[in-house]
């Protein structure tokens, strides 16, 4: 199982918590936090999982809920 954290920007802690909600749900994503504070997300991908196509749908249904969400690293 991998995990990585990510660098990201996000404008406000309640879009951080609806983002998490949502893109906790994508599939090949078996746990997902953000941390408001320090602008991180952390994700744990399922075993198998594409990274790059499971981030891209990450950012795809982030960006539905907060147009401004970005990905810095």
């Amino acid at each position: 199982m991998m995990k990585k954290i990510f660098k990201i920007e996000i404008d406000c802690a309640n879009c951080a918590n609806l983002v998490e909600e949502a893109a906790r749900r994508v599939s090949g994503v078996k746990d997902l936090s953000i941390i408001f504070m320090t602008q991180k997300m952390k994700v744990t991908f399922e075993e198998g999982a594409d990274e790059n196509s499971v981030m891209d749908r990450i950012v795809k249904t982030a960006k539905k809920i907060e147009p401004d969400f970005k990905i810095l690293n």
